[in-house]
């Protein structure tokens, strides 16, 4: 039997994930105890998409046990073990203003957590392909050091800089800057990860993140940028900007389109390797930019609240130079676009009447 093991199934890349595995693997171990509605609130719960799971894939299989309970989590090791050969970890404390608040919360979360799930690996299932989710923040704020010129609707790097053909590399450092508590215990995870795949020589990849986004997010004031826009856009909320005359620009992957990068490393696994994952010079966007796009798109006028006071650490400017994994896997290629996005986001929030 050939089983996948995705923790976070409820989220977006969990979900995700498990929509895309769930043909290609006999059974499907969904981990994932809600924790994103303690996190952001009963609007940001991923019960609606571990039921929907539930009712779609008969080969999946639920378990609502915390990646910080190891006892649980390993007996789910113990049971499939060597059938296991491949785990998603994309369960976290995804925000870094949320961090702030209950620092112990989120780096038991992002770190020992991680670290229980590449342990039970390397005990239970050491030839698996390990992928973990992990973040542009492991940069910190170096990003807002680039020679960055404010435009009309955006902020843009220098057209001299080597980051403006493809965008931040991972050669970009991960020392002496402001990472914010939740960009330093993913960096931690990022590091173990990483030293796992090439201490122990196990096929362990690492997925630095943009923005990830796509029709399943919930998104929610403090997480999940487009989403939440567009849901102010539907529902008539106010969204909140905060600093940078809301030119910062963001670039946004859809969670098919990293999953499916996933899938090509799987294939064709590597000890530790590290790989910037966005929507790269392909899809990005300035919060302006997208505020008009859910104008055009919504057909509603977007009210918006504005603070000259950025959040801490927050990037002016990132865009994922995704080339590395290009090279790697050149099969690989995006299926959606910013403006395709935008819109599977608001046709699902129409159906759900959000």
């Amino acid at each position: 039997m050939k089983v996948a093991v995705i923790t976070g199934s409820g989220g977006l890349i969990g979900s995700e994930a498990t929509a895309f595995f769930a043909d290609k693997f006999d059974k499907i171990i969904g981990i994932d105890n809600n924790l994103r509605q303690y996190f952001f609130g009963e609007e940001a719960s991923t019960s609606g998409n571990v039921n929907r799971l539930k009712d779609h894939y008969s080969n999946y299989e639920h378990h609502h046990i915390d990646i910080r309970d190891q006892a649980s989590l390993e007996n789910v090791f113990k049971k499939y073990g060597t059938d296991i050969s491949l785990i998603i970890h994309t369960a976290a404390q995804p925000s870094h203003d949320w961090a702030a608040r209950e620092p112990f919360t989120d780096f038991s979360i992002n770190a020992n957590g991680t670290l229980n799930m590449l342990e039970f690996t390397r005990m239970h299932c050491p030839a698996a392909v390990f992928i973990f989710t992990s973040t542009n923040k492991v940069y910190g704020d170096n990003p807002n050091f680039l020679p960055l010129k404010e435009q009309e609707t955006r902020w843009e790097i220098d057209e001299k800089h080597p980051y403006f053909q493809r965008g931040i590399d991972e050669g970009m450092s991960v020392d002496n800057t402001k990472h914010s508590l939740f960009g330093a215990s993913k960096l931690a995870a990022d590091v173990m990860a990483q030293e796992y795949g090439k201490y122990f020589q196990m096929n362990v990849g690492i997925f630095r993140g943009g923005c990830l986004t796509g029709p399943r997010h919930t998104g929610a004031k403090l997480h999940g940028f487009l989403s939440y826009l567009m849901k102010c856009a539907v529902t008539g909320k106010a969204y909140s900007i905060f600093g940078y005359k809301g030119k910062q620009v963001r670039d946004n992957i859809h969670s098919f389109d990293l999953v499916n990068m996933f899938w090509h490393f799987y294939q064709r696994p590597t000890k530790g390797e590290v790989y910037n994952a966005g929507g790269s010079n392909h899809s990005n966007c300035s919060m302006m930019e997208a505020i008009e796009l859910c104008r055009q798109i919504s057909g509603n006028k977007i009210k918006y609240h504005y603070s000259e006071d950025n959040r801490t650490g927050d990037h002016i400017w990132y865009i994922s130079d995704i080339t590395k994994f290009r090279n790697h896997y050149p099969e690989w290629e995006f299926k959606h676009d910013l403006l395709s996005t935008m819109g599977e986001i608001f046709e699902e929030m129409t159906k759900r009447k959000i």
